[in-house]
């Protein structure tokens, strides 16, 4: 089986996280590998929703984290029995199949119980002790399924009912003495080369009569049962095997264990380990929200390596990853930012390039493999290089994104500057728009030996929006910080039309000395020419935080 590989941008994710996990994922399914699916931890920030709309392009998969879940180990190919089938048929299901247990469903498809073969010897022995007036529920169709029995006359052939077995072997005194004792409504008899059993069988209107070892009924018989209403067939089998394959006859839904309960695909392993265990055979079902079966879980199953593999694209630290990545195998990853204290037991795909934006290298790879880029494809690129290098004017951009925005430009027939205000108008509204929202729609958390902190960045056209709120800012970066027991916490404003920031921050007391950037006010510092937190803001914070180290 192909395992899933999720494309995941950073967990909060911005325009060139997301384009670039979408236009990845599409290469690779262009390539052939349709397993490539785009994904998201976090939700878009209005520019990403913006550009996601305008294009019509279905936005990433969100999963907002990848707790171990049983669908990430199920086994998703998984045979089933109806409950009406016979225990015969099943087991023979599960013998060719080599499979340990079998979801027995109804004529919806919906989970009814699990049958394995513990549940099956339990039930078998209850209903083979000849010290127990047992009666077996069965069907007259069931019966000639499973023994391959021939018909001479069927009444009702498939009303379940509970049988009564009567071995026809004894003299014809004892036997009409045995036939007496036993209600002949649900009464079925089975004996050999027996004519006066059969008439008295035929004249007593015993729901069945099975003839075994091949022996025939004569025509007056014959129709002396079609006017009773006794059911006659003819067993291929000895006495003894057809009493025994009587049993067998049985519907699964009789032998199955129904105290076992299915699971869910979104469980977590967390949560259904010990539902495992206490399960008798070390299975259990997984139903779907409509409790329709979609595959089988057991304990050998969590040994093994999960069905999902990973691409990171436009970050390479865990601190910036879906929570739970350290569960799964990273494939590769693609990104533009320094690199980060990520390591790997086993070699992977590693491109890094020291560039404006993830999406210029994903149009590269296109280039590269020499498959057209879709125009609604290419449109999410460009809009990612211009989010990310405002335009084309931050610091960060390179000769290598300018001609890759002109090429996307051409493509889609879309003026750079004309969609680059577009998108950047968008992403910079904040009326309306808690702190909180701010602060997450695109925050990444770093890590410096002992220390981690937060740096959030949102571009504005003009300052003063922010400013006026600024109490509520830092009050929620202290939240923020408290919370992760951060270092500090800090919000990148970027000014588009000044190119220049200012950046609020909330620290721990110790570390205000170290901050070196130029004071506007408490807690507020202005940033002239700085625009981008990956190349000019990441470094300068990076040395403070080591003299604070040291």
């Amino acid at each position: 089986m192909n395992k899933t590989v999720y494309i995941f941008g950073h967990k909060n994710p911005d325009t060139d996280s997301a384009v670039s996990a979408t236009a990845y994922a599409m290469l690779k399914q262009l390539q052939g590998f349709s397993n490539y699916k785009a994904a998201r931890a976090g939700h878009f920030n209005p520019q990403t929703d913006y550009i996601y709309k305008k294009f019509n392009v279905t936005s990433p998969k969100y999963m907002s984290n990848l707790t171990p879940k049983v669908e990430y180990y199920m086994q998703d190919s998984c045979e089933v029995v109806q409950e009406d089938e016979s225990v015969w048929a099943a087991l023979g299901k599960m013998q060719t199949s080599q499979l340990r247990a079998l979801p027995v469903v109804d004529k919806e498809g919906h989970y009814k119980s699990l049958l394995h073969y513990s549940a099956f010897a339990q039930q078998l022995l209850l209903v083979l002790n000849p010290e127990l007036q047992t009666n077996i529920s069965t069907s007259i169709g069931l019966i000639i399924r499973t023994m391959n029995a021939q018909p001479l006359v069927v009444h009702n052939q498939e009303d379940i009912f509970k049988a009564s077995i009567l071995v026809g072997a004894a003299s014809d005194e004892t036997f009409t003495k045995m036939l007496n004792a036993h209600s002949s409504e649900n009464l079925i008899v089975i004996t050999s080369d027996r004519e006066s059993i059969y008439r008295q069988c035929i004249e007593q209107k015993v729901r069945l009569l099975i003839i075994t070892s091949g022996y025939m009924l004569d025509k007056e018989l014959k129709e002396m049962a079609q006017k009773n209403g006794v059911s006659v067939i003819m067993s291929p089998y000895t006495t003894s095997d057809t009493v025994m394959m009587i049993a067998y006859s049985t519907p699964v839904s009789i032998m199955a264990d129904a105290e076992i309960h299915a699971v869910h695909p979104e469980d977590t392993i967390s949560r259904i380990r010990q539902i495992l265990q206490d399960s008798p055979i070390r299975r259990l079902p997984v139903v779907d929200a409509e409790n329709k079966v979609v595959g089988i879980i057991s304990e050998h199953d969590l040994t093994n390596e999960p069905n999902i593999r990973l691409v990171l694209v436009d970050h390479n630290e865990m601190t910036q990853a879906v929570e739970g990545v350290e569960n799964y195998k990273i494939q590769e990853v693609i990104d533009h930012h320094r690199i980060g204290p990520l390591s790997t037991t086993y070699p992977i795909t590693f491109i890094n390039k020291p560039i404006g934006s993830t999406s210029t290298i994903i149009t590269g790879l296109y280039q590269e493999a020499k498959i057209p880029i879709p125009k609604d494809i290419a449109s999410l690129l460009l809009c990612g290089i211009l989010s990310d290098t405002l335009i084309l004017q931050s610091t960060t951009t390179t000769e290598i994104d300018r001609q890759t925005a002109e090429y996307l430009s051409n493509i889609t027939d879309l003026d750079i500057q004309t969609i680059g205000k577009e998108i950047l108008t968008a992403g910079s509204r904040i009326k309306g728009r808690t702190a909180t929202e701010v602060i997450h729609q695109d925050m990444k958390e770093y890590q410096e030996a002992k220390s981690a902190y937060t740096i959030s960045q949102i571009e504005v056209g003009n300052l003063k929006e922010i400013l006026d709120r600024k109490k509520e800012f830092l009050e929620e970066l202290e939240i923020e910080r408290r919370s992760g027991k951060h270092l500090f916490a800090a919000l990148l404003v970027t000014d588009i039309t000044q190119l220049s920031s200012v950046l609020l921050i909330e620290y721990d007391p110790k570390f205000e000395p170290f901050i070196t950037f130029p004071k506007q006010e408490n807690n507020i510092y202005f940033l002239k020419d700085v625009v981008s937190r990956k190349k000019q803001l990441v470094p300068l914070i990076t040395e403070q935080v080591e003299n604070y180290q040291r």
